[in-house]
Protein backbone atom coordinates (compact mmCIF):
# COMPACT_ATOMS: atom_id res chain seq x y z
CA UNK A 1 0.00 0.00 0.00
CA UNK A 2 3.14 2.19 0.76
CA UNK A 3 3.43 5.02 3.04
CA UNK A 4 3.24 8.72 2.12
CA UNK A 5 5.11 11.21 4.38
CA UNK A 6 3.77 14.43 3.47
CA UNK A 7 7.23 16.14 5.23
CA UNK A 8 9.00 15.23 2.29
CA UNK A 9 6.20 16.27 -0.36
CA UNK A 10 7.79 18.48 -2.93
CA UNK A 11 6.53 22.21 -3.26
CA UNK A 12 5.87 24.72 -5.84
CA UNK A 13 4.84 28.05 -5.48
CA UNK A 14 5.00 28.75 -9.13
CA UNK A 15 1.48 28.55 -11.18
CA UNK A 16 1.48 26.44 -14.49
CA UNK A 17 0.96 22.99 -13.48
CA UNK A 18 -1.62 20.63 -15.71
CA UNK A 19 -4.41 19.77 -13.21
CA UNK A 20 -5.21 16.40 -14.98
CA UNK A 21 -8.94 15.41 -16.48
CA UNK A 22 -9.80 19.58 -15.40
CA UNK A 23 -6.64 20.32 -17.87
CA UNK A 24 -5.53 23.99 -18.49
CA UNK A 25 -3.02 26.21 -15.71
CA UNK A 26 -3.52 25.48 -12.09
CA UNK A 27 -2.46 27.47 -8.64
CA UNK A 28 -0.79 24.73 -6.69
CA UNK A 29 -1.58 27.02 -3.30
CA UNK A 30 -5.19 26.31 -4.29
CA UNK A 31 -5.26 22.42 -4.47
CA UNK A 32 -3.36 21.96 -0.77
CA UNK A 33 -5.02 20.34 1.58
CA UNK A 34 -6.15 21.75 5.14
CA UNK A 35 -3.58 20.33 6.93
CA UNK A 36 -0.80 20.66 3.70
CA UNK A 37 -1.50 24.33 4.10
CA UNK A 38 -0.83 24.65 8.18
CA UNK A 39 2.24 22.82 7.88
CA UNK A 40 3.66 25.29 5.94
CA UNK A 41 1.81 28.83 7.36
CA UNK A 42 3.57 27.42 10.67
CA UNK A 43 7.26 27.15 8.84
CA UNK A 44 6.54 30.40 6.95
CA UNK A 45 7.22 28.73 3.84
CA UNK A 46 3.68 30.17 2.58
CA UNK A 47 1.51 32.92 4.11
CA UNK A 48 -2.27 33.27 4.78
CA UNK A 49 -2.21 36.48 2.59
CA UNK A 50 -0.68 34.40 -0.33
CA UNK A 51 -2.89 31.28 0.28
CA UNK A 52 -6.04 33.96 0.54
CA UNK A 53 -5.13 35.89 -2.96
CA UNK A 54 -4.91 32.64 -4.74
CA UNK A 55 -8.44 31.49 -3.39
CA UNK A 56 -9.93 34.93 -4.29
CA UNK A 57 -8.48 35.16 -7.73
CA UNK A 58 -9.48 31.14 -8.70
CA UNK A 59 -13.23 32.13 -6.85
CA UNK A 60 -13.62 35.28 -9.04
CA UNK A 61 -12.13 34.09 -12.11
CA UNK A 62 -14.84 31.32 -12.42
CA UNK A 63 -17.74 32.33 -10.17
CA UNK A 64 -19.22 33.62 -13.34
CA UNK A 65 -19.53 30.27 -14.69
CA UNK A 66 -20.66 28.55 -11.19
CA UNK A 67 -22.59 30.95 -9.16
CA UNK A 68 -21.24 29.11 -5.76
CA UNK A 69 -20.45 32.70 -4.42
CA UNK A 70 -23.39 34.91 -3.79
CA UNK A 71 -20.68 37.19 -1.80
CA UNK A 72 -16.89 37.16 -2.34
CA UNK A 73 -15.35 39.69 0.22
CA UNK A 74 -11.67 40.25 -1.20
CA UNK A 75 -11.19 43.39 1.41
CA UNK A 76 -11.46 41.81 4.85
CA UNK A 77 -10.45 38.35 3.71
CA UNK A 78 -6.91 39.98 2.56
CA UNK A 79 -7.49 41.82 6.44
CA UNK A 80 -8.11 38.65 7.81
CA UNK A 81 -5.39 36.97 6.23
CA UNK A 82 -2.94 39.55 7.70
CA UNK A 83 -3.54 39.26 10.73
CA UNK A 84 -3.35 35.63 10.71
CA UNK A 85 0.18 36.16 8.97
CA UNK A 86 0.69 38.31 12.13
CA UNK A 87 -0.37 35.85 14.88
CA UNK A 88 1.76 33.10 12.91
CA UNK A 89 4.87 35.40 13.02
CA UNK A 90 4.47 36.75 16.80
CA UNK A 91 4.08 32.39 17.68
CA UNK A 92 7.62 31.70 16.01
CA UNK A 93 9.31 34.49 17.64
CA UNK A 94 11.58 33.56 20.80
CA UNK A 95 9.37 33.40 23.93
CA UNK A 96 5.65 33.04 21.44
CA UNK A 97 2.97 30.98 22.17
CA UNK A 98 4.68 28.47 19.71
CA UNK A 99 3.29 27.02 16.49
CA UNK A 100 2.17 24.26 18.17
CA UNK A 101 -0.37 26.37 20.49
CA UNK A 102 -2.09 27.57 17.33
CA UNK A 103 -5.06 25.71 15.30
CA UNK A 104 -4.35 23.89 11.98
CA UNK A 105 -7.16 26.21 10.53
CA UNK A 106 -5.05 29.21 11.42
CA UNK A 107 -4.22 31.21 8.55
CA UNK A 108 -6.91 28.70 5.84
CA UNK A 109 -9.45 29.94 3.77
CA UNK A 110 -13.27 28.81 4.45
CA UNK A 111 -16.45 29.69 2.74
CA UNK A 112 -19.87 29.86 4.85
CA UNK A 113 -23.03 28.69 3.53
CA UNK A 114 -25.08 32.49 3.29
CA UNK A 115 -27.34 31.47 6.65
CA UNK A 116 -23.98 32.00 8.93
CA UNK A 117 -24.25 35.03 10.17
CA UNK A 118 -21.11 37.13 9.87
CA UNK A 119 -21.32 40.60 11.63
CA UNK A 120 -22.25 43.33 9.57
CA UNK A 121 -22.37 41.17 6.35
CA UNK A 122 -25.17 39.58 4.50
CA UNK A 123 -27.30 36.53 5.63
CA UNK A 124 -29.88 36.31 2.54
CA UNK A 125 -30.28 32.15 3.26
CA UNK A 126 -30.92 32.32 -0.55
CA UNK A 127 -33.88 34.34 -0.58
CA UNK A 128 -35.34 37.58 -1.58
CA UNK A 129 -36.66 38.29 1.49
CA UNK A 130 -33.71 38.69 3.66
CA UNK A 131 -32.47 40.54 0.38
CA UNK A 132 -30.72 43.68 2.07
CA UNK A 133 -30.47 42.44 5.91
CA UNK A 134 -27.40 42.92 7.69
CA UNK A 135 -25.95 40.59 10.66
CA UNK A 136 -25.26 41.99 13.72
CA UNK A 137 -23.58 39.79 14.86
CA UNK A 138 -21.78 36.29 14.50
CA UNK A 139 -22.97 33.18 14.52
CA UNK A 140 -20.83 31.03 17.03
CA UNK A 141 -19.83 28.90 14.04
CA UNK A 142 -18.42 32.33 12.81
CA UNK A 143 -16.92 33.59 16.08
CA UNK A 144 -14.88 29.98 16.87
CA UNK A 145 -13.79 30.11 13.09
CA UNK A 146 -12.13 33.57 13.97
CA UNK A 147 -10.89 32.50 17.22
CA UNK A 148 -9.13 29.73 15.15
CA UNK A 149 -8.03 32.59 12.96
CA UNK A 150 -9.78 30.95 9.65
CA UNK A 151 -10.03 33.28 6.65
CA UNK A 152 -13.74 34.02 5.90
CA UNK A 153 -13.61 34.50 2.37
CA UNK A 154 -17.40 34.85 1.56
CA UNK A 155 -20.73 33.56 1.78
CA UNK A 156 -21.56 30.51 -0.66
CA UNK A 157 -25.03 30.04 -2.94
CA UNK A 158 -27.65 27.99 -1.35
CA UNK A 159 -31.37 26.52 -1.82
CA UNK A 160 -33.55 29.62 -0.16
CA UNK A 161 -33.86 28.51 3.50
CA UNK A 162 -32.45 25.29 2.93
CA UNK A 163 -35.27 23.89 1.48
CA UNK A 164 -34.12 21.98 -1.87
CA UNK A 165 -31.26 19.43 -3.45
CA UNK A 166 -30.36 20.78 -6.68
CA UNK A 167 -29.40 24.46 -5.19
CA UNK A 168 -32.00 25.45 -7.90
CA UNK A 169 -34.32 27.25 -5.29
CA UNK A 170 -32.40 30.00 -4.61
CA UNK A 171 -33.44 33.69 -5.00
CA UNK A 172 -29.98 34.26 -6.84
CA UNK A 173 -29.99 32.09 -9.25
CA UNK A 174 -28.51 27.85 -9.48
CA UNK A 175 -24.86 27.34 -8.18
CA UNK A 176 -23.55 24.68 -11.41
CA UNK A 177 -21.39 21.11 -10.82
CA UNK A 178 -18.23 21.72 -11.64
CA UNK A 179 -18.20 17.64 -13.10
CA UNK A 180 -20.67 19.42 -15.57
CA UNK A 181 -22.00 22.17 -15.97
CA UNK A 182 -25.23 21.28 -17.03
CA UNK A 183 -25.67 19.19 -13.74
CA UNK A 184 -26.94 20.76 -10.23
CA UNK A 185 -24.51 20.15 -7.52
CA UNK A 186 -26.52 18.79 -5.18
CA UNK A 187 -28.23 20.81 -2.25
CA UNK A 188 -28.98 22.89 -0.50
CA UNK A 189 -25.68 23.69 0.15
CA UNK A 190 -24.50 23.45 -3.28
CA UNK A 191 -22.91 26.54 -3.32
CA UNK A 192 -20.62 25.14 -0.36
CA UNK A 193 -19.81 22.45 -2.14
CA UNK A 194 -19.36 23.40 -5.42
CA UNK A 195 -16.79 25.79 -4.26
CA UNK A 196 -14.46 23.16 -2.45
CA UNK A 197 -14.95 20.66 -5.39
CA UNK A 198 -13.60 23.89 -7.79
CA UNK A 199 -10.45 24.63 -5.08
CA UNK A 200 -12.01 28.13 -3.99
CA UNK A 201 -11.69 27.26 -0.64
CA UNK A 202 -9.96 23.86 0.66
CA UNK A 203 -13.15 23.66 3.37
CA UNK A 204 -16.53 25.44 3.67
CA UNK A 205 -19.31 25.25 6.32
CA UNK A 206 -22.71 23.82 5.33
CA UNK A 207 -25.68 22.92 6.98
CA UNK A 208 -27.76 19.43 7.20
CA UNK A 209 -31.33 19.04 7.31
CA UNK A 210 -32.16 16.41 5.96
CA UNK A 211 -29.08 15.65 3.98
CA UNK A 212 -27.92 19.19 2.86
CA UNK A 213 -24.49 18.09 3.91
CA UNK A 214 -23.83 14.85 2.90
CA UNK A 215 -26.14 14.91 -0.71
CA UNK A 216 -24.34 17.82 -2.31
CA UNK A 217 -20.62 16.34 -1.29
CA UNK A 218 -21.84 13.13 -2.87
CA UNK A 219 -22.80 14.97 -6.31
CA UNK A 220 -19.65 17.22 -5.97
CA UNK A 221 -16.95 14.31 -5.39
CA UNK A 222 -16.03 15.90 -2.12
CA UNK A 223 -16.41 14.70 1.67
CA UNK A 224 -19.52 16.36 3.85
CA UNK A 225 -20.30 15.33 7.71
CA UNK A 226 -23.48 15.90 9.34
CA UNK A 227 -22.42 15.97 12.89
CA UNK A 228 -24.78 14.27 16.02
CA UNK A 229 -27.79 17.06 16.38
CA UNK A 230 -26.42 19.26 19.19
CA UNK A 231 -22.58 18.83 18.49
CA UNK A 232 -22.00 22.32 16.94
CA UNK A 233 -24.38 25.52 18.29
CA UNK A 234 -26.86 26.70 15.71
CA UNK A 235 -27.01 30.60 17.43
CA UNK A 236 -27.25 32.34 14.52
CA UNK A 237 -27.77 30.20 11.80
CA UNK A 238 -31.12 30.96 9.92
CA UNK A 239 -33.37 28.28 10.81
CA UNK A 240 -35.25 25.93 9.08
CA UNK A 241 -36.36 22.87 11.31
CA UNK A 242 -35.02 23.02 14.45
CA UNK A 243 -34.96 19.46 16.23
CA UNK A 244 -33.51 18.75 12.54
CA UNK A 245 -30.83 21.15 11.55
CA UNK A 246 -27.38 20.56 12.05
CA UNK A 247 -24.17 22.73 10.81
CA UNK A 248 -20.71 20.69 9.34
CA UNK A 249 -18.01 20.82 7.40
CA UNK A 250 -17.09 19.85 3.61
CA UNK A 251 -13.62 19.26 2.77
CA UNK A 252 -11.59 17.56 0.06
CA UNK A 253 -10.25 14.53 2.61
CA UNK A 254 -11.21 13.04 5.93
CA UNK A 255 -8.60 15.17 8.27
CA UNK A 256 -9.53 18.30 7.00
CA UNK A 257 -13.13 17.55 7.88
CA UNK A 258 -12.01 16.70 10.94
CA UNK A 259 -10.20 19.96 11.77
CA UNK A 260 -13.04 21.91 10.90
CA UNK A 261 -15.05 20.34 12.84
CA UNK A 262 -13.17 20.55 15.84
CA UNK A 263 -12.42 24.15 15.33
CA UNK A 264 -16.78 24.64 15.23
CA UNK A 265 -17.72 22.05 17.83
CA UNK A 266 -18.45 22.50 21.74
CA UNK A 267 -21.07 23.77 24.12
CA UNK A 268 -22.68 27.27 23.47
CA UNK A 269 -24.92 28.57 26.51
CA UNK A 270 -26.48 30.69 23.70
CA UNK A 271 -27.92 27.74 21.94
CA UNK A 272 -29.90 25.19 24.50
CA UNK A 273 -30.15 22.64 22.06
CA UNK A 274 -25.97 22.14 22.05
CA UNK A 275 -24.64 19.47 23.99
CA UNK A 276 -22.47 19.54 26.59
CA UNK A 277 -19.76 16.87 25.26
CA UNK A 278 -16.66 16.98 24.77
CA UNK A 279 -14.72 17.86 21.64
CA UNK A 280 -12.25 15.07 20.81
CA UNK A 281 -8.48 16.26 20.24
CA UNK A 282 -7.90 13.61 18.59
CA UNK A 283 -9.84 15.01 15.75
CA UNK A 284 -6.67 16.76 14.96
CA UNK A 285 -4.56 13.77 14.31
CA UNK A 286 -5.91 11.29 11.97
CA UNK A 287 -3.35 9.06 10.42
CA UNK A 288 -1.18 10.90 7.97
CA UNK A 289 -0.36 7.36 7.05
CA UNK A 290 -2.29 5.22 4.70
CA UNK A 291 -0.67 1.91 6.55
CA UNK A 292 -1.69 3.27 9.81
CA UNK A 293 -5.05 5.34 8.79
CA UNK A 294 -6.12 1.67 6.60
CA UNK A 295 -5.37 -0.61 9.94
CA UNK A 296 -8.12 0.94 11.26
CA UNK A 297 -10.67 -1.24 9.60
CA UNK A 298 -9.25 -4.55 10.61
CA UNK A 299 -12.00 -6.04 13.43
CA UNK A 300 -14.74 -3.11 12.36
CA UNK A 301 -18.35 -4.65 12.39
CA UNK A 302 -19.86 -2.29 9.29
CA UNK A 303 -24.07 -2.62 9.01
CA UNK A 304 -25.21 -2.71 5.58
CA UNK A 305 -28.88 -2.08 5.24
CA UNK A 306 -31.32 -3.27 2.83
CA UNK A 307 -33.45 -1.18 2.84
CA UNK A 308 -30.72 1.68 1.26
CA UNK A 309 -30.15 0.28 -1.81
CA UNK A 310 -33.97 1.82 -2.91
CA UNK A 311 -35.96 1.44 -5.97
CA UNK A 312 -34.71 3.57 -8.68
CA UNK A 313 -31.29 3.82 -7.39
CA UNK A 314 -28.98 4.11 -10.74
CA UNK A 315 -27.50 1.03 -10.97
CA UNK A 316 -23.54 3.01 -11.35
CA UNK A 317 -24.20 4.05 -7.79
CA UNK A 318 -25.41 0.96 -6.29
CA UNK A 319 -22.05 -0.88 -7.97
CA UNK A 320 -19.88 1.82 -6.72
CA UNK A 321 -21.25 2.17 -2.84
CA UNK A 322 -21.10 -2.22 -2.97
CA UNK A 323 -17.57 -2.19 -4.82
CA UNK A 324 -16.57 -0.22 -1.49
CA UNK A 325 -17.81 -2.13 0.84
CA UNK A 326 -15.89 -5.24 -0.24
CA UNK A 327 -12.76 -3.07 -0.32
CA UNK A 328 -13.37 -2.36 3.24
CA UNK A 329 -13.87 -5.97 3.57
CA UNK A 330 -11.04 -6.91 1.85
CA UNK A 331 -8.85 -4.56 4.49
CA UNK A 332 -10.27 -6.54 7.43
CA UNK A 333 -14.06 -5.28 7.85
CA UNK A 334 -16.78 -7.25 8.81
CA UNK A 335 -19.80 -7.10 6.87
CA UNK A 336 -22.88 -8.05 7.94
CA UNK A 337 -26.20 -7.25 6.42
CA UNK A 338 -29.25 -5.72 8.46
CA UNK A 339 -32.28 -4.33 8.59
CA UNK A 340 -33.86 -1.06 9.20
CA UNK A 341 -37.55 -1.50 8.90
CA UNK A 342 -38.97 1.94 9.28
CA UNK A 343 -36.86 3.47 6.73
CA UNK A 344 -39.17 3.45 4.20
CA UNK A 345 -41.61 5.99 6.50
CA UNK A 346 -38.34 8.47 6.62
CA UNK A 347 -39.55 10.63 3.76
CA UNK A 348 -43.16 10.86 4.41
CA UNK A 349 -42.24 11.56 7.89
CA UNK A 350 -39.42 14.18 7.51
CA UNK A 351 -42.28 15.77 5.05
CA UNK A 352 -44.43 16.18 7.93
CA UNK A 353 -42.10 17.28 10.71
CA UNK A 354 -40.08 19.23 8.59
CA UNK A 355 -42.29 21.63 7.31
CA UNK A 356 -44.36 21.84 10.28
CA UNK A 357 -41.03 23.51 12.03
CA UNK A 358 -40.60 26.01 8.97
CA UNK A 359 -44.54 27.43 9.31
CA UNK A 360 -43.26 27.85 12.92
CA UNK A 361 -39.69 29.56 12.40
CA UNK A 362 -40.56 31.19 9.25
CA UNK A 363 -43.48 33.16 10.57
CA UNK A 364 -41.31 36.26 11.70
CA UNK A 365 -40.50 37.10 8.11
CA UNK A 366 -43.45 39.91 7.63
CA UNK A 367 -41.35 43.01 6.25
CA UNK A 368 -41.29 44.76 9.61
CA UNK A 369 -38.60 44.27 11.64
CA UNK A 370 -35.78 43.54 8.83
CA UNK A 371 -35.31 42.03 5.07
CA UNK A 372 -37.46 42.78 2.55
CA UNK A 373 -41.09 44.58 2.52
CA UNK A 374 -43.30 45.25 0.01
CA UNK A 375 -45.16 48.58 1.17
CA UNK A 376 -46.53 49.47 -1.76
CA UNK A 377 -50.73 49.34 -0.86
CA UNK A 378 -50.58 51.44 2.62
CA UNK A 379 -52.31 48.76 4.22
CA UNK A 380 -50.61 46.57 7.31
CA UNK A 381 -52.74 43.55 5.77
CA UNK A 382 -52.17 44.08 2.57
CA UNK A 383 -48.79 44.48 2.75
CA UNK A 384 -47.72 41.88 4.90
CA UNK A 385 -49.40 39.17 2.23
CA UNK A 386 -47.76 41.04 -0.65
CA UNK A 387 -44.22 41.08 1.50
CA UNK A 388 -44.65 37.13 2.60
CA UNK A 389 -45.80 36.24 -1.49
CA UNK A 390 -43.52 38.29 -3.05
CA UNK A 391 -40.53 37.23 -1.06
CA UNK A 392 -40.69 33.59 -0.38
CA UNK A 393 -40.06 31.68 -3.68
CA UNK A 394 -41.91 28.45 -4.50
CA UNK A 395 -40.64 25.64 -2.89
CA UNK A 396 -40.69 27.54 0.41
CA UNK A 397 -44.73 28.63 0.00
CA UNK A 398 -45.37 25.05 -0.42
CA UNK A 399 -43.41 23.61 2.85
CA UNK A 400 -45.23 27.04 4.56
CA UNK A 401 -48.51 25.21 3.48
CA UNK A 402 -47.72 21.68 3.80
CA UNK A 403 -46.69 22.43 7.69
CA UNK A 404 -49.52 24.63 8.33
CA UNK A 405 -52.32 22.01 7.33
CA UNK A 406 -49.66 19.63 9.47
CA UNK A 407 -50.36 21.63 12.23
CA UNK A 408 -53.49 22.99 12.18
CA UNK A 409 -56.59 22.09 14.69
CA UNK A 410 -57.99 18.30 13.06
CA UNK A 411 -55.18 17.42 11.19
CA UNK A 412 -52.61 17.85 14.37
CA UNK A 413 -52.95 14.12 15.99
CA UNK A 414 -53.15 12.75 12.80
CA UNK A 415 -50.06 14.08 10.94
CA UNK A 416 -47.53 15.71 13.06
CA UNK A 417 -48.46 13.47 16.41
CA UNK A 418 -47.69 10.16 14.76
CA UNK A 419 -45.02 11.30 12.27
CA UNK A 420 -43.15 12.24 15.74
CA UNK A 421 -44.19 8.50 16.90
CA UNK A 422 -42.79 7.07 13.86
CA UNK A 423 -39.50 9.17 14.16
CA UNK A 424 -39.26 7.63 17.70
CA UNK A 425 -39.20 4.03 15.93
CA UNK A 426 -36.43 5.44 13.07
CA UNK A 427 -34.59 5.97 15.70
CA UNK A 428 -35.36 2.53 17.80
CA UNK A 429 -33.97 0.59 14.25
CA UNK A 430 -30.72 2.54 14.49
CA UNK A 431 -29.98 1.74 18.58
CA UNK A 432 -31.16 -1.81 18.02
CA UNK A 433 -27.77 -1.54 15.05
CA UNK A 434 -25.48 -0.05 17.93
CA UNK A 435 -27.14 -2.52 20.68
CA UNK A 436 -25.74 -5.59 18.54
CA UNK A 437 -22.15 -4.07 18.14
CA UNK A 438 -21.68 -2.61 15.04
CA UNK A 439 -19.09 0.43 14.69
CA UNK A 440 -21.03 1.92 11.50
CA UNK A 441 -23.22 1.75 9.01
CA UNK A 442 -22.52 1.34 5.42
CA UNK A 443 -24.52 3.00 2.44
CA UNK A 444 -25.27 5.18 -0.54
CA UNK A 445 -25.32 8.95 0.41
CA UNK A 446 -27.73 9.61 -2.89
CA UNK A 447 -29.71 7.10 -5.19
CA UNK A 448 -27.94 9.03 -8.34
CA UNK A 449 -25.31 10.97 -9.60
CA UNK A 450 -25.95 14.79 -10.68
CA UNK A 451 -28.87 15.46 -12.77
CA UNK A 452 -29.68 17.84 -14.96
CA UNK A 453 -30.61 21.33 -14.34
CA UNK A 454 -34.51 21.94 -14.66
CA UNK A 455 -35.32 17.41 -14.69
CA UNK A 456 -36.96 18.07 -11.23
CA UNK A 457 -37.88 21.40 -10.27
CA UNK A 458 -41.34 20.81 -12.11
CA UNK A 459 -41.50 17.51 -9.83
CA UNK A 460 -41.36 18.02 -6.14
CA UNK A 461 -41.44 14.37 -5.47
CA UNK A 462 -38.55 13.39 -7.43
CA UNK A 463 -36.46 16.34 -5.88
CA UNK A 464 -37.62 14.94 -2.17
CA UNK A 465 -36.52 11.39 -3.37
CA UNK A 466 -33.02 12.87 -3.92
CA UNK A 467 -32.74 12.78 0.03
CA UNK A 468 -33.85 9.28 0.74
CA UNK A 469 -31.01 7.53 1.95
CA UNK A 470 -29.97 10.49 4.16
CA UNK A 471 -32.90 11.81 5.69
CA UNK A 472 -33.47 9.08 8.58
CA UNK A 473 -29.95 10.03 9.70
CA UNK A 474 -31.33 13.44 10.62
CA UNK A 475 -34.63 12.22 12.40
CA UNK A 476 -32.47 10.04 14.41
CA UNK A 477 -30.07 12.26 15.21
CA UNK A 478 -27.21 10.43 14.66
CA UNK A 479 -23.84 11.43 12.92
CA UNK A 480 -23.44 11.07 8.99
CA UNK A 481 -20.60 11.52 6.41
CA UNK A 482 -20.02 11.00 2.64
CA UNK A 483 -17.31 10.31 1.43
CA UNK A 484 -16.11 9.89 -2.47
CA UNK A 485 -16.65 6.11 -3.87
CA UNK A 486 -15.96 6.82 -7.63
CA UNK A 487 -17.58 7.39 -10.66
CA UNK A 488 -20.40 6.27 -12.18
CA UNK A 489 -21.03 7.68 -15.91
CA UNK A 490 -18.04 10.26 -15.43
CA UNK A 491 -19.99 11.71 -12.12
CA UNK A 492 -19.28 11.33 -8.63
CA UNK A 493 -20.79 8.81 -6.23
CA UNK A 494 -20.81 9.33 -2.87
CA UNK A 495 -19.94 6.39 -0.07
CA UNK A 496 -22.17 6.92 3.29
CA UNK A 497 -20.89 6.06 7.15
CA UNK A 498 -23.50 6.54 10.19
CA UNK A 499 -22.37 6.65 13.84
CA UNK A 500 -23.86 6.28 16.87
CA UNK A 501 -24.41 9.68 18.60
CA UNK A 502 -21.04 11.56 19.09
CA UNK A 503 -18.70 9.11 17.69
CA UNK A 504 -17.44 11.43 14.65
CA UNK A 505 -14.37 10.25 15.62
CA UNK A 506 -14.50 6.48 14.70
CA UNK A 507 -16.69 7.66 11.76
CA UNK A 508 -14.05 10.03 10.37
CA UNK A 509 -11.26 7.40 11.16
CA UNK A 510 -13.25 4.93 9.03
CA UNK A 511 -12.95 7.22 6.31
CA UNK A 512 -9.91 7.80 6.86
CA UNK A 513 -9.21 4.17 6.18
CA UNK A 514 -11.67 4.10 3.09
CA UNK A 515 -9.21 6.70 1.60
CA UNK A 516 -6.00 4.93 2.62
CA UNK A 517 -6.89 1.80 0.55
CA UNK A 518 -8.42 3.55 -2.31
CA UNK A 519 -5.24 5.60 -2.44
CA UNK A 520 -4.34 4.34 -5.93
CA UNK A 521 -7.45 4.25 -7.53
CA UNK A 522 -7.13 6.26 -10.91
CA UNK A 523 -10.24 7.96 -9.96
CA UNK A 524 -8.66 9.39 -7.00
CA UNK A 525 -6.61 11.80 -9.35
CA UNK A 526 -9.37 13.35 -11.27
CA UNK A 527 -9.92 16.69 -11.30
CA UNK A 528 -13.56 17.73 -12.33
CA UNK A 529 -14.60 17.24 -15.61
CA UNK A 530 -15.46 20.59 -16.95
CA UNK A 531 -13.71 22.72 -14.41
CA UNK A 532 -11.64 24.13 -17.20
CA UNK A 533 -14.72 25.58 -18.67
CA UNK A 534 -15.30 28.10 -15.93
CA UNK A 535 -12.02 29.93 -16.74
CA UNK A 536 -13.77 30.65 -20.17
CA UNK A 537 -15.10 34.48 -19.52
CA UNK A 538 -17.81 32.84 -22.62
CA UNK A 539 -18.78 29.64 -20.68
CA UNK A 540 -22.50 30.52 -20.29
CA UNK A 541 -24.01 31.23 -16.56
CA UNK A 542 -26.18 28.72 -14.56
CA UNK A 543 -28.63 31.36 -14.68
CA UNK A 544 -28.18 32.40 -18.65
CA UNK A 545 -28.55 28.26 -18.77
CA UNK A 546 -31.27 28.30 -16.66
CA UNK A 547 -33.16 31.20 -19.10
CA UNK A 548 -32.69 29.25 -21.97
CA UNK A 549 -34.43 26.41 -20.95
CA UNK A 550 -37.41 28.43 -19.73
CA UNK A 551 -37.58 29.52 -23.63
CA UNK A 552 -36.17 33.09 -23.45
CA UNK A 553 -37.10 34.37 -20.11
CA UNK A 554 -35.25 37.25 -19.23
CA UNK A 555 -32.02 36.21 -17.26
CA UNK A 556 -32.42 38.47 -14.14
CA UNK A 557 -35.49 38.65 -12.14
CA UNK A 558 -35.35 36.06 -9.06
CA UNK A 559 -31.30 36.01 -10.35
CA UNK A 560 -30.57 39.38 -8.93
CA UNK A 561 -27.68 39.65 -6.60
CA UNK A 562 -28.24 39.97 -3.14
Amino acid sequence: MGERDEEDRPFETTQGRDGGAGGGALTDLTRLHVHEMARLLRTGEVSSRALAEAHLAAAGRQNHALNAWLVIDRKSALAQADAADRRLAESRRPGGSGVAALHPLCGVPVGLKDLVSVKGGQATAGSKILKGYVAPFDSTVTARLRQAGAVILGKTNMDEFAMGSSTEHSAYGPTANPWDLTRVPGGSSGGSAAAVAAFHVPVSIGTDTGGSIRQPASLCGIVGLKPTYGRVSRYGIVAFASSLDQIGPLARDARDAAILLHAVSGRDDRDATSAPVPVPDELLDLPASDDEAASYLKGRRLALPREYFVDGMEPGVAARVREAVAAMEAAGAIIEEVSLPHTDYGLATYYIIAPAEASSNLARYDGVVYGFADRSSGDYIADYLCTRGTGFGPEVKRRIMLGTYALSAGYYDAYYLKAQKVRTLIKADFDAVWAAGFDAICAPTSPTVAFPMGARVEDPVAMYLSDACTLPVNMAGLPGISIPAGLSDGLPVGLQLVGAPWRELGMLRLARAYEAITARATWRDLEPAELHLTDDPTTPSPLERQARRTQGAPATGSGDQP
